[in-house]
């Protein structure tokens, strides 16, 4: 019961995480400026990418290795953009109440990684 609730949350989150980066990426093509770029490339696009395949992942249940390395690699951008946010040396993109959306980045991609290992642990029964 857990696990599939564990399942289902993930698919959640996922989704969450599509909708707002994907948001972010329709800004960026409509304007130019949705999100910070490196070297050109809007980071919006990467962390949207970083959510959607995680999703294939989890959906076939199939590929956990690249659902890790997608989220820790979003988590660690997220991680950076969250800390030069807080140092004043960046501007991450602002939700309507002014909140960085790096911050929610960073707990998404957390609560992805940390659920992914709680559903992926073997349930002990004694």
């Amino acid at each position: 019961m857990a696990k599939q609730f564990t399942y289902y949350l993930i698919l959640v989150i996922l989704i969450i995480g599509i909708n707002g980066a994907g948001g972010l990426v329709i800004e960026e093509f409509k304007t130019g400026v949705g999100c910070p770029k490196i070297m050109y490339i809007p980071m919006c696009l990467v962390i949207l990418i970083c959510f959607i395949l995680p999703l294939i992942a989890h959906l076939i249940k199939k590929w956990n290795v690249v659902y890790f390395l997608f989220t820790v690699l979003a988590g660690t951008i997220a991680l950076v953009a969250s800390m030069m946010q807080f140092a004043g040396t960046a501007q991450c993109p602002k939700t309507a109440s002014s909140t960085p959306m790096c911050y929610y980045s960073l707990l998404l991609f957390s609560s992805l990684t940390i659920l992914k290992i709680y559903y992926l642990k073997p349930i002990n029964n004694k």
